[in-house]
């Protein structure tokens, strides 16, 4: 069985309610009760994998008009994400070569080798989630990562756990899960810093929170209406 179906299935039993697949995304979409939270398993990455692309390519052409009337928007939007409490905040370049914003979130969320969230950890997830609130129109993947202490068998779940619990955390404060495409785990395989040292391990372990342009900010860039 393949490693990702493997902890597919997992997951599901671990639900109240049942899940889903969507054959070929490696994406699970599930409810919780009468609330109807969405819960979202993305794909565990292999180890040879290095980087990953954010967002999806669209088929829509973006002129140049457009593309910074995205940029200015998503100025506000970084503006906005620089308030929340121990993010990290820079600028990135989605799949479309569109302007996006990632935030970076350290040791702050979760306890080692553990994937449910710090009470502190919820007041900074309460500021992500007030400002996805105010932007329906940004699309989010969120991606969990360890440093490589331990096996994969068990960082790579790890990894994924946490990503869900910051997404499940988002949606329960009344985040559309419409808004998150991609909400993966990549273990240990995707290092931003040397994890032969302390500092360097610590500076791993790590979610990232990307936000970048959805369809419809597109479509209102191209009408010359996005603000």
């Amino acid at each position: 069985m393949k490693k990702t179906n493997f902890i597919a299935y997992v997951m599901c039993a671990l639900m109240v309610m049942g899940c889903s697949t969507t054959a070929g995304t490696g994406t699970i979409l599930g409810g919780a009760g009468g609330a109807g939270i969405g819960a979202l398993l993305g794909q565990i990455i292999g180890k040879d994998t290095k980087s990953t692309v954010i967002g999806a390519a669209i088929g829509t052409a973006v002129g140049a008009g457009a593309g910074a009337l995205i940029g200015k928007h998503m100025d506000k939007v970084k503006a906005k994400a620089a308030a929340v409490d121990n993010a990290q905040v820079t600028e990135i370049t989605d799949a479309n070569g569109l302007q996006g914003v990632k935030l970076a979130f350290g040791d702050i969320l979760f306890d080692t080798a553990k994937y449910n969230l710090k009470a502190n950890a919820k007041v900074s997830l309460d500021q992500v989630a007030n400002l996805l609130l105010s932007e329906p129109n940004v699309l989010v993947d969120i991606q969990g990562h360890t440093d490589s202490t331990g096996s994969d068998k068990v960082n790579d779940p790890l990894s994924q756990n946490r990503a869900q619990a910051v997404a499940q955390y988002l949606v329960s404060k009344g985040v559309s899960y419409s808004q998150f495409k991609n909400v993966s785990g990549f273990g240990s395989h995707m290092p931003i810093a040397d994890n032969s040292t302390a500092t360097g391990r610590a500076q791993n372990r790590r979610v990232e929170i990307y936000m970048y342009a959805s369809q419809a900010m597109i479509d209102a860039a191209n009408a010359g209406t996005l603000q």
